[in-house]
């Protein structure tokens, strides 16, 4: 199919290298910024800075493996469907399972720190905010992808000019003797500090998920995806060493809100409004860019009869995949019952989201073993050598993530273990049918 024909599946191709760019950076910087530079400086002291370019190492070969298969095979509901058709088909089904209980958590950590960010300001319900939260991203998705990417871009102009702000606007206030002694934890905390600082850049490949929804999808994924993870890099490590220069890495470590911290520090009174600003569309976004990606997914199961069939047709004027979006809401309505625990709740999204990343290293060697023909067809092909080196790595590295997750919280271990046994049995029913 050539690409910008209209996708087989009735989806319309909608999506541009701005679209990509707005998802993956939308979904990448947003509540782990706000959270994770404090522990992390408790770690490893100025060098954080050094730990925060160490942990784009392992994105980097995600995005590149990730990058090629969106060139060479662009679907919707990719993290299902390039396990399942160049892996095994229970290898889509299962990672996807995961990613139901992995995005509903996403959406519910989110919206439970948009909603505490905008409490400083007024006392708000938090379930029922949540919950309104929750209506709102569905109406905007119910318009189509088209005006949810879109959303995603405007949001994304506001969070790249704050931060800007911020940024440029903290200089006066920065000192270099906040910035020594530099590695004042050794290479111990540097190293330390890696595994939290991963979280920041997870969700840059999300465009993939819509693939199918994508104009001339062999240029503008690869694209979208390299100026994403080049964007989330400049983005936190000046954000972060704002926050550095004006704190100092004893204020920053032990602060419970190191960039509202930061901003008062730099801003005064006036820092809290911006700071909470950027919070709102930097949380804003990712939860929209999460939701989109849990749709498509959902969408994508169902079209090859793993999930219920009327999930998998595409209905309106806006020809959406509107039973998997309202799917994807009551899933996200049942996450309100969750626990409010944020190590819980981080483990739950990101144990998924690793497996999410294995599976598509292990998809890209199939496709390169079993269709010579899309590898020599794909816009962007590294070398086959080349893919599989990194594809090799990207799993190593994702064990020893999840194994690295384990001591600081096992119960999401736990749940995701049930909810993947329940997973196996549905799948062996199906089957059989």
């Amino acid at each position: 199919m050539p690409n910008n024909e209209p996708p087989k599946d009735g989806l319309r191709r909608d999506i541009g290298v701005t679209g990509i760019v707005a998802l993956g950076l939308g979904t990448a910087v947003g509540v782990s910024v706000y959270s994770v530079l404090a522990p992390a400086t408790q770690l490893a002291g100025v060098a954080m800075i050094v730990s925060m370019l160490l942990a784009m190492v392992p994105m980097l070969v995600y995005a590149i493996i990730y990058a090629f298969m969106g060139a060479a095979v662009p679907v919707t509901g990719a993290s299902y469907e390039w396990p399942r058709r160049f892996v095994h088909p229970f290898l889509g089904f299962i990672i996807s399972w995961l990613r139901i209980a992995g995005s509903t958590s996403a959406v519910i950590v989110l919206t439970m720190v948009l909603v505490s960010y905008v409490g400083t300001f007024v006392a708000l319900p938090l379930k029922l905010t949540m919950f309104g939260l929750l209506v709102f991203v569905l109406i905007v998705n119910l318009l189509g992808v088209s005006a949810a990417a879109k959303s995603q871009g405007v949001m994304l102009a506001i969070l790249l000019g704050t931060c800007a702000l911020f940024v440029f606007g903290s200089m006066p206030s920065i000192e270099a003797s906040k910035f020594t002694p530099f590695a004042s934890h050794g290479i111990a905390g540097i190293f330390a500090a890696v595994p939290l600082l991963i979280s920041l850049f997870l969700g840059i490949e999300s465009a993939t998920e819509v693939g199918g929804e994508v104009k001339n999808p062999a240029r503008s994924i690869p694209l979208g995806i390299s100026i994403s993870i080049v964007l989330t890099a400049v983005v936190y490590l000046a954000v972060a060493m704002a926050a550095l220069g004006v704190l100092g890495p004893e204020k920053l470590g032990v602060s419970s809100a190191p960039l509202l911290d930061a901003g008062v520090a730099a801003f005064g009174p006036a820092g809290r409004y911006l700071i909470v600003a950027s919070a709102v569309v930097a949380i804003g976004s990712s939860i929209n860019a999460t939701f989109i990606i849990m749709s498509r997914f959902l969408y994508a199961m169902a079209r090859e009869g793993m999930l219920p069939s009327a999930l998998g047709k595409v209905s309106g004027k806006h020809d959406v995949p509107l039973a998997a979006i309202l799917c994807a809401f009551v899933m996200c309505c049942v996450g309100l019952f969750l626990p409010s625990n944020l190590v819980f709740l981080f483990l739950a999204v990101n144990i998924p989201t690793i497996l999410k990343y294995c599976a598509t290293c292990a998809a890209a060697v199939g496709l390169v073993r079993m269709r010579p023909d899309l590898y020599e067809a794909a816009g962007f092909r590294p070398s086959r050598r080349v893919i599989y080196a990194l594809a090799m790595a990207g799993v190593g590295l994702g064990i020893l993530i999840i194994i690295a997750g384990w001591t600081a919280d096992w119960r999401p271990y736990a749940l995701l273990g049930a909810w993947a046994t329940v997973g196996c049995l549905y799948y062996l029913v199906m089957r059989r049918r």
